[in-house]
């Protein structure tokens, strides 16, 4: 019970996201970037229940607009990731022994650095930005999808059915359409689930670092970055953005590892 009350509220927290990053006007109808200095500081409340920043922005507003910039971007990186991961992966668990061999010791290479120094290398060969913060997470996930789909593609292509389809003379086209890629890349729901969440904790931290989005713009990491100078005048500029973080991937968690079990 406690498990499926779990999900539900992991669920209703990715399904609030998910409308601030499609239509955060819903939730938050302000303008995250509308300055009032008058306002400057002002503590969690009836006001702006979610406190202000140091221009007097209201935190309530910065966050939900916020959403498109800090998933939104996890979400690309992923997407990243995991098409350059399925590629790898394919060609290594598909191909010639020679050629696996070679991709995998690459895909070993890469996969012992930790994702967020690999990361960093590639911002710093790129420089700072957006769009070199989404490549950079994206390519430093890449080799985690790759290993994972190359062991599963050697275990459906080595399985019972698919050596029967062979068997029953279908070409390998039709076997690899009808039961090798059905039979990878619906799992890989579950990790893509996962890589999202893993992904936009990755993201925040390039620009809380200031390696990515910069303020003003309402980023979760700018966010957290920007409040770090004030902890101790104004606690909700860095707890509101850090809890945001923590909620989107703690929930995507919880359903990547619920899709995950349903997977398998």
């Amino acid at each position: 019970m406690n498990g499926k009350v779990g999900t539900a509220v992991a669920a209703v927290i990715v399904g609030l996201i998910l409308l601030a990053v499609v239509w955060p006007s819903l939730l938050a109808p302000g303008d995250p970037t509308a300055i009032d200095p008058l306002a400057a500081f002002t503590a969690p409340g009836p006001g702006h229940w979610l406190g202000t920043d140091e221009s007097g922005r209201g935190l309530w507003t910065r966050v939900v607009h916020g959403a498109a910039a800090s998933v939104g971007i996890g979400a690309a990186a992923t997407g990243i990731g995991v098409g350059a991961g399925l590629v790898l992966g394919l060609t290594a668990g598909l191909g010639p022994r020679w050629l696996d061999a070679a991709i995998g010791r690459v895909i070993e290479v890469l996969f012992a650095l930790p994702t967020l120094v690999l990361a960093l290398l590639l911002v710093a060969v790129q420089g700072a930005g957006v769009r070199s913060s989404v490549l950079a997470v994206g390519v430093a996930t890449a080799p985690g999808y790759a290993r994972i789909l190359r062991a599963r593609v050697r275990t459906v292509a080595a399985s019972g059915y698919v050596e029967a389809a062979r068997i029953e003379g279908h070409g390998r086209g039709r076997v690899l359409l009808r039961h090798i890629l059905p039979n990878t890349l619906w799992p890989l729901v579950s990790v893509a689930t996962l890589g999202v969440g893993q992904a936009v904790v990755w993201v925040c931290a390039l620009s809380f670092l200031g390696l990515g989005a910069l303020p003003p713009s309402p980023e979760w990491g700018a966010m957290l970055n920007a409040g770090r100078l004030y902890l101790d005048s104004a606690w909700w500029l860095t707890v509101v953005p850090g809890t945001a973080i923590t909620l989107t991937a703690a929930s995507l968690t919880v359903l990547g590892r619920r899709i995950g079990r349903v997977a398998g």
